[in-house]
């Protein structure tokens, strides 16, 4: 009889919210890996650019703070949207609570806006609108996901813009103080003049480098 109604109506409210709650818990423990490989990534980076310091070398030792820099601002973007995940799983736990006594899932303003933060993260973007569109018909959102997405690069124009600051700190931290600046005067880094093709040749192959130690 069960099998005959769920083919008639679809999966019950419970049905649905346990269906969400797997998956988000399946997305929870993709962005743990997720983390664990930034980790391992920033660690060598930070032994390159211990290495590099000792050999006085400052201007690469600084482009490989910058990829740390850019990884801890990754890293915090995942631990944020983890945290949105179990947002949402909590919410729908008190959905599943409130089925019991309506019959009924109810409109969630917190999972709504939860979801519409998640979906501008490309590893989550997939899920969270095929969520979405499952929980509108369901009646726990009231419209469709944001179509604008904002993109991950921007953070790269905030880093050339605003972070120099950020990255000497990260630099002086990695390096206990050899290189880059714990405040606005201590430390500085000295300023470079423009780079000859040989250099730029060089800060090339650095940057490949850099991207075989994220990647490897």
């Amino acid at each position: 009889m069960q099998s005959v109604s769920r083919f008639l109506w679809g999966p019950t409210p419970q049905e649905k919210v346990r269906k969400w709650q797997t998956q988000l818990k399946k997305e929870q423990r993709a962005l743990d890996r997720e983390i664990h490989q930034l980790d391992l990534a920033a660690n060598k980076v930070k032994q390159e650019v211990k290495k590099l310091a000792q050999k006085g070398d400052t201007k690469n030792a600084k482009l490989l703070a910058r990829e740390v820099v850019r990884s801890n601002r990754q890293k915090q973007r995942m631990l944020t949207s983890k945290a949105q995940l179990n947002s949402i799983n909590m919410q729908l736990g008190h959905q599943l609570a409130m089925v019991k006594v309506t019959g009924t899932l109810q409109q969630s303003t917190d999972i709504m806006k939860a979801s519409n933060a998640l979906v501008k993260l490309p590893q989550l973007a997939g899920t969270m609108r095929e969520m979405s569109a499952e929980m509108m018909k369901a009646g726990i959102m009231t419209e469709m996901l944001d179509d604008t997405m904002e993109t991950l690069d921007d953070a790269d124009e905030e880093l050339e813009d605003e972070a120099q600051e950020e990255v000497d700190k990260v630099l002086w931290q990695i390096t206990d103080g050899k290189l880059g600046q714990a405040s606005g005067k201590v430390g500085a880094l000295p300023q470079t003049e423009r780079p000859t093709p040989e250099e730029l040749e060089r800060d090339e192959e650095m940057e490949r480098a850099i991207q075989g130690l994220l990647s490897s």
